[in-house]
């Protein structure tokens, strides 16, 4: 039986919690978010359990959190443009590529496999992160949200 790497013809692979633990800036934009709306900082294990479902589900999971209740749509944009703000302003000061990921990559590319990520991030927060990791010229293909 062939080795399994031999069978594949391209990989893919998810960005945040697989490639890159953003966890920490995710929640410094949150937090910054929160601030910035009069409501009280939460730890990052909470902030983790808010996030998988893209940010605008993260930026209301948040605000539930601290006991706010947006009352209109108004409030909620308004939250989910700051944390677009703050997330933009901090993408990669405590994230962190994986150990063994850019060894990982790079192997798979050196057997010819054209790599993927795809991510449900918005693109506006995929490439620069993508490429502050120093991975952007990793993939072939990058599919964002």
């Amino acid at each position: 039986m062939a080795n399994l790497v031999d069978r594949l013809s391209a990989v893919a692979f998810d960005l945040d919690g697989t490639l890159v633990d953003s966890l920490p800036d995710l929640a410094a934009a949150a937090n910054a978010t929160l601030a910035a709306l009069g409501r009280p900082a939460l730890p990052e294990d909470a902030i983790a359990a808010m996030v998988g479902d893209g940010i605008d589900t993260l930026v209301e999971r948040a605000l539930a959190a601290t006991g706010a209740t947006p009352s209109t749509a108004t409030t909620l944009a308004v939250a989910r443009t700051l944390f677009r703000q703050q997330y933009a302003a901090c993408l990669f000061n405590a994230s962190r590529v994986y150990p063994g990921v850019s060894e990982g990559l790079r192997a798979l590319s050196d057997r010819g496999l054209p790599l993927a990520c795809i991510t449900n991030k918005a693109s506006a927060f995929t490439l620069p992160l993508l490429d502050a990791a120093g991975l952007a010229t990793s993939f072939a293909l990058t599919l964002c949200a």
